[in-house]
């Protein structure tokens, strides 16, 4: 088995830098923060009635992550929505962010397009291409941004590029209310936890390491509920991209209602199911009582099990510390499997075939 602790032996290996772009997570953050900041918004954007999101793939979990954030915080509606079009409400009194990194995403381009016609307000991320083009022609307010602090130039890697970017956004036009202070005390625990699990850190003492062993060759089912689903959501997209290995995502406490029965059949599939249960402390006590009894369930069903249990004391954070501790164990399961984590030739194969039909 590859050893893990050997960075130059990871390095043959990863050849795009994907662990650069992982240690970079705390800098993505900080520099679109502060970048997002700067933009001059019109006073109108305060006065939008709904928020809609639109992205594919790892451009739309940002909006995905901050979903589940912000949920209780929020003071307007705000959905996510992963298509050609926009929701029949959109309208000149609702606020649309379209996101692609690339800023080629078909997807994407459709919805800016829908929501120039709708004369909605806009605001657009991106790294440049035709949706940055558009966005420019129509003067509207954007973040166009250089990717400093992502060197292999995944959108799946750039995940705080997306989460801060847009939080800064919702935060300038007074839809959320969210500190400089606790934006600082993030970034910081994202570099305290970076150095938890970085390659530096020997296997015996590293949590990212041992789990990503443990996930090796099976089926990830990653288990995580309100403010923590977002964040899942996304380490699931990145083990299914990075590591190449199947993974899915359920939430409780809606998992409770059907998932348990389907443990049963077909048996030989408990093999190489494994539920990975995300505990926090800031979950409410009803939810927190239905991961002990889900446990219980699992074990009865001979399915194994294991998990990671927050320890940050802000919702905000628990975020971050989950994304963090995600990109570190799809990384280290890439190296497992000695697969270069960052060419997606499946996604790349279907966009070229698509393009011919």
């Amino acid at each position: 088995m590859l050893d893990l602790d050997s960075e130059k032996n990871l390095k043959k290996i990863d050849k795009k830098d994907v662990l650069g772009s992982i240690r970079k997570f705390a800098d993505q953050i900080e520099q679109s923060w502060n970048e997002v900041h700067s933009i001059k918004l019109p006073n109108s954007c305060s006065e939008a009635e709904n928020i809609v999101i639109t992205g594919m793939g790892g451009s739309a979990l940002g909006g995905r992550i901050l979903d589940s954030l912000l949920e209780s915080k929020i003071r307007v509606p705000m959905e996510i929505f992963n298509g050609y079009h926009l929701p029949h409400y959109v309208n000149q009194k609702s606020l649309v962010i379209v996101s692609s990194y690339s800023g080629g995403t078909e997807e994407t381009v459709s919805c800016l397009e829908e929501a120039l016609h709708k004369k909605a307000q806009i605001f657009g991320i991106a790294t440049g291409g035709k949706l940055a083009e558009i966005l420019e022609e129509n003067k509207i307010p954007s973040y166009i941004f250089e990717p400093k602090a992502n060197p292999s130039g995944q959108p799946r890697l750039a995940l705080g590029y997306s989460v801060a970017a847009i939080l800064a956004l919702l935060s300038k036009c007074s839809f959320v209310t969210m500190h400089e202070t606790e934006i600082n005390d993030a970034i910081k625990l994202v570099r305290d936890f970076t150095i938890e699990f970085d390659v530096d850190r020997k296997s015996h003492e590293n949590l990212a390491k041992s789990t990503a062993r443990k996930l090796k060759n099976k089926i990830p089912i990653l288990i995580a509920s309100e403010h923590l689903v977002g964040a899942s959501h996304a380490f699931g997209n990145q083990i299914n991209e990075t590591a190449k290995n199947f993974s899915v995502y359920f939430g409780i406490p809606e998992l409770n209602h059907h998932l348990m029965e389907g443990l049963r059949n077909p048996a030989a599939a408990k093999e190489f199911l494994y539920f990975f249960l995300f505990e926090s402390k800031l979950y409410s006590e009803r939810v927190q009582k239905r991961y002990l009894v889900t446990k219980d369930v699992l074990a009865k069903n001979e399915v194994q099990s294991g998990g990671y249990i927050l320890r940050s004391d802000t919702k905000l954070d628990q975020v971050f510390e989950l994304l963090t501790f995600g990109s570190f164990i799809q990384f280290y399961l890439a190296m497992l499997y000695e697969i270069d984590p960052s060419p997606v030739p499946w996604v790349d194969y279907f966009k070229s075939e698509l393009a011919k039909k």
